[in-house]
């Protein structure tokens, strides 16, 4: 894989029964080019063997703090800071609380507590351990921490309950490592929220989409749902879009055969089921997560991105300290998602935009779309009383370097299956 080959990241195996899929991602990892040293612990070592990951990765399995030989060169500090990304999967209960609390009492845990590199972590555990407030907790920590996550998702687990907890999948842990690594996302573009769930490629393209569809083998991203912009571990700066058009566009271009990449904030409704899913917070994250999937031959921009984001974010909940002034909030500016698409190396040959705007509705719309440099703008009226965000409905402009087109107010799945066919048609039309 390009950009790759000199890349190097150290796996540190946990100790919980998904380190069995572990194999398979440093067999993965491998094919991609990026050199592994593996870590095994104590509980690791109970599901999967030295030998394998040794040879799989082509470098000696690492399990023991205590090799004097290699202490001698304080082995432990080249180990993890000699690697691009350290990577722990799967990331226990316990392994992330020692994380949070700083704790050095192994080979693991000393690893993760001296490296100065990027960690990225795929978490594991039952679902009552994941949704514990003590869990809950040193996620805050973590994230605050810089620490990229990666999953769990949710489904069926080995002690028979069924819920958020399980391992992501390697070829989903594969793509958060190769985003994490570089893949052309600038340094103040990392990641940096456990919400970025890659699905695994094989989920895509639908099994539902028609064989003769229009869209058939065309990619086309989707952005949905809110941004959040964090203050402190609990407050945020949002918005109230529910990503109802969003998933309902999705959909659509889905059901025209199109292998659709779904980057959705934190949406009210869940993504349409035979769509590649990514899941993310921040507008940072979102701008990345796009960048991710390019190149395509379209992308309907349809989130409702943050303008600003918090500078001096917080690593604990603020209080109230007397003096009954508000805290300091710096702002900064978020990257424009839809202008950077517009002028990127890898645009797509259709961009479309999204104007949600409470005055001045086709004005504001027709110069956002020349300001932008997108294609097209689907602009809508979201003053109070409109019923548009949250709503099952909304009323349309589609805005185009032609014309202004008022669609009737109708439910957003039928916005979305007009759009959808106009994508269809107009990428048909740039084929001829």
């Amino acid at each position: 894989m390009t950009g790759m080959q000199e890349k190097r990241v150290l796996l540190i195996v946990g100790g919980g029964i998904a380190a069995f899929k572990l194999p398979e991602l440093v067999r993965l990892l491998r094919k991609a080019g990026i050199g592994v040293t593996t870590v095994l612990t104590e509980g690791g070592a109970q599901f999967v063997t030295p030998l394998t990951l040794s040879a799989l990765s082509g470098e000696l399995c690492h399990s023991a703090l205590w090799d004097l030989t290699r202490e001698a060169e304080m082995g432990h500090i080249q180990l993890s800071r000699s690697a691009d990304l350290v990577v722990v999967a799967p990331a226990t209960a316990d392994l992330m609380a020692k994380m949070a609390a700083g704790l050095a009492g192994d080979l693991a845990s000393t690893l993760l507590l001296a490296t100065d590199k990027p960690v990225l972590i795929a978490p594991a555990m039952n679902v009552r351990m994941w949704e514990h407030a003590a869990t809950r907790r040193n996620r805050q920590l973590l994230q605050a921490d810089g620490v990229l996550f990666v999953g769990p998702e949710e489904g069926d687990m080995a002690c028979g309950e069924w819920g958020e907890g399980r391992m992501a999948e390697p070829q989903a842990i594969l793509d958060a490592i190769l985003a994490a690594l570089g893949g052309g996302v600038e340094p103040p573009l990392r990641l940096t929220s456990d919400r970025l769930r890659l699905a695994p490629e094989d989920a895509a393209p639908p099994a539902i989409a028609p064989p003769d569809g229009p869209l058939r083998g065309r990619h086309i991203v989707v952005t949905s749902g809110p941004t959040h912009e964090p203050i402190d571990p609990v407050r945020y700066i949002a918005n109230r879009s529910s990503g109802a058009q969003g998933a309902a566009i999705a959909a659509a271009l889905r059901d025209l055969g199109a292998q659709v990449s779904f980057v959705t904030g934190p949406a009210a409704v869940p993504p349409p089921p035979g769509v590649q899913v990514l899941r993310v917070e921040t507008a940072a994250e979102m701008r990345a997560a796009v960048e991710a999937v390019l190149p395509a031959d379209a992308a309907v921009m349809a989130a409702a991105v943050a303008d600003w984001r918090v500078v001096n974010a917080s690593g604990q909940k603020m209080k109230k300290d007397g003096s009954g002034r508000p805290p300091s909030l710096e702002m900064a500016e978020n990257p424009d998602i839809l202008a950077w698409i517009s002028r990127a190396e890898q645009r797509p040959s259709l961009v479309v935009g999204f104007a949600a705007e409470t005055d001045n509705v086709v004005a504001n719309a027709v110069a956002k779309r020349q300001r932008k440099g997108c294609d097209w703008i689907v602009a809508n009226d979201v003053s109070s009383g409109s019923g548009v965000m949250g709503g099952a409905d909304n009323t349309a402009i589609l805005v185009t370097a032609e014309n202004v087109e008022h669609w009737p107010r109708l439910p957003k799945a039928e916005v979305a299956r007009r759009l959808a066919e106009r994508i269809a048609a107009r990428l048909a039309e740039a084929a001829e």
